[in-house]
C-alpha cells in the first residue's frame, strides 16, 4: 500500500488525541458493546474502534481479531482518515488499486471488505475509526450504513465525555493541590500570628497591674479595648484555620460508636452557659456511630450561635435526633432574634454576617457557619434553616450513617 499524505495538520490532531488520553488505556465495556453491535448488524466477523497515532493504528476495542496495533502507514485507516464522505467502503480489496498487492489482502483470513466511519471531534478533527471487515467481498445496505453512522456518533459522544472527565480530573487535582497550599498558608500564619498576640495579652496585663496606680480611667480602657482586639483577631485566625482544616478532620477521623447525649453535655460544659441558659437534650439518647470530632464541632458552632446571636432574657435552645436506615437526622432550635428570610440563603457563605452584633456587642467573623456546611457536606449529608424574625431560629441538618 502506498502512504498517503493526512489532509489535516498533523501537529493539532495528535494534540487532539493526547487530550483525549485513550491509547495504552484498557479495554472498556461502553466500547467493546458498540463493536459488537456494529458487527452484529453489518453482519461482518471483525469490528474494531482504531486510534490513529503518530506512528501507529492502536485498537482500542475489537472483536473478531486479536492483533491490537499495526503501523499506520498499512492500514486502511489510514486512507479513512483522509476520506472526505461519511464512510469508506472498500468492497473487494483484491480489485482495489491501493489493496491489492497488499499481503493481508490473500490468504487464509484476508481482509477482503472494509468499511468505517471516521470518529470526528468537535473541531472536525479525525481521532480514528468504526470500522468493520469481513473476508468476503461485499456492500453494506442502506440501514447498514446508517446505524454505523449512529454507533461512531455514540463513540464520539463516549470521547467527549471522557475529555470532560479528563479536565474536570485535573482541574480536581489543581483544587486539592491549591487548597493543601491554602491550608499551609493558614497554619503557618496562624501558628506566627497567635504567637504574638499572646505575647501582645500578656503584656497588656503585666503593664495594667505594674502602672494600676498609675494608669487613669481612660488609660485602663485603652489597654482594655487593644486586650480585646487582640482576643477577637486571635479567635478570627483559629476560626480561619478550623476552615481550612475541615477536610482533614472528616479525613483523619473514623467513624466511632458513642453516646450522643454524653457528647452534647461535652460541649455545653466547653461553652461555660450561664444561668440565663436552658439547654434541653434529646428526650431519648442514643447510641450513634459517626465521627465524633466532625459532629462536635457542628454543635459547638450552631450551639454556640444560638448563645450569642439571642436578645432574649432566658436563652431556651432545643436539640433533638432522629434516624432511619440512611441517615441521622438533627435539629437545633433556638429562641433568638431570628434570621431574615432574604438573608437565610447567605448565611452559609464565607465571611458572610447577617448582624450587626452578638448578644456581647462583638461583630462576628462569618467562619462558623461556612464551616459547619462543609463538613457535613464531607460527612454526605446537608443542612437548612428555617426562621422567624425575632422569634426562633432553627437548624436541621443530616449525615450519613455507616
Amino acid at each position: 500500500m502506498k502512504p498517503t499524505t493526512l489532509t489535516k495538520d498533523e501537529k493539532d490532531r495528535i494534540v487532539a488525541l493526547r487530550k483525549l488520553d485513550i491509547i495504552d488505556t484498557y479495554p472498556e465495556k461502553q466500547y467493546d458493546e458498540i463493536v459488537e453491535l456494529a458487527s452484529y448488524i453489518c453482519e461482518t466477523p471483525i469490528g474494531l474502534i482504531s486510534i490513529i497515532d503518530k506512528d501507529r493504528q492502536w485498537i482500542k476495542s475489537c472483536i473478531g481479531i486479536k492483533s491490537c496495533e499495526a503501523e499506520k502507514k498499512f492500514t486502511f485507516c489510514q486512507h479513512a482518515v483522509n476520506h472526505p464522505g461519511e464512510i469508506f467502503e472498500v468492497n473487494d480489496a483484491r480489485n482495489d488499486d491501493r489493496f491489492k498487492e497488499e499481503a493481508f489482502t490473500f490468504g487464509e483470513k484476508p481482509v477482503v471488505f472494509y468499511a468505517s466511519v471516521p470518529l470526528r471531534n468537535n473541531e472536525g478533527i479525525v481521532l480514528g475509526t468504526l470500522c468493520v471487515i469481513d473476508h468476503e467481498p461485499r456492500s453494506l445496505t442502506e440501514k447498514q450504513r446508517r446505524s454505523l453512522l449512529c454507533l461512531a456518533n455514540q463513540v464520539i459522544n463516549l470521547f467527549e465525555i471522557r475529555i470532560k472527565n479528563n479536565t474536570l480530573r485535573e482541574s480536581q487535582k489543581l483544587l486539592k493541590e491549591k487548597n493543601s497550599q491554602l491550608k499551609n498558608f493558614a497554619g503557618v500564619v496562624s501558628h506566627d500570628m497567635k504567637m504574638p498576640l499572646a505575647n501582645m495579652i500578656v503584656t497588656m496585663d503585666i503593664i495594667k497591674a505594674k502602672y494600676k496606680s498609675k494608669l487613669d480611667e481612660s488609660g485602663k480602657n485603652y489597654i482594655d479595648n487593644l486586650k480585646q482586639s487582640a482576643f477577637k483577631l486571635s479567635d478570627y485566625i483559629t476560626n480561619i484555620l478550623t476552615h481550612y482544616e475541615s477536610d482533614s478532620i472528616t479525613e483523619e477521623n473514623s467513624f466511632e460508636v458513642f453516646d450522643l447525649n454524653e457528647l452534647l453535655e461535652d460541649i455545653v460544659e466547653m461553652l461555660d452557659i450561664n444561668d440565663d441558659c436552658e439547654i434541653n437534650l434529646p428526650k431519648q439518647n442514643l447510641q450513634i456511630e459517626c465521627n465524633r470530632v466532625a459532629l462536635e464541632q457542628i454543635f459547638l458552632n450552631i450551639i454556640g450561635n444560638s448563645i450569642k446571636y439571642n436578645d432574649k432574657e432566658k436563652i431556651k435552645i432545643d436539640i433533638g435526633c432522629t434516624f432511619d436506615d440512611f441517615y441521622y437526622h438533627f435539629y437545633v432550635k433556638d429562641n433568638g432574634i431570628g434570621i431574615p428570610k432574604d438573608k437565610q440563603d447567605e448565611v452559609f457563605n464565607l465571611f458572610t454576617t447577617i448582624t450587626e452584633a452578638d448578644r456581647r456587642g462583638n461583630k462576628g467573623n462569618g467562619i462558623g457557619l461556612s464551616t459547619v456546611k462543609k463538613i457535613i457536606h464531607n460527612l454526605g449529608g446537608s443542612i437548612e434553616l428555617e426562621s422567624e424574625l425575632g422569634v426562633y431560629t432553627k437548624f436541621k441538618f443530616q449525615v450519613e450513617r455507616p
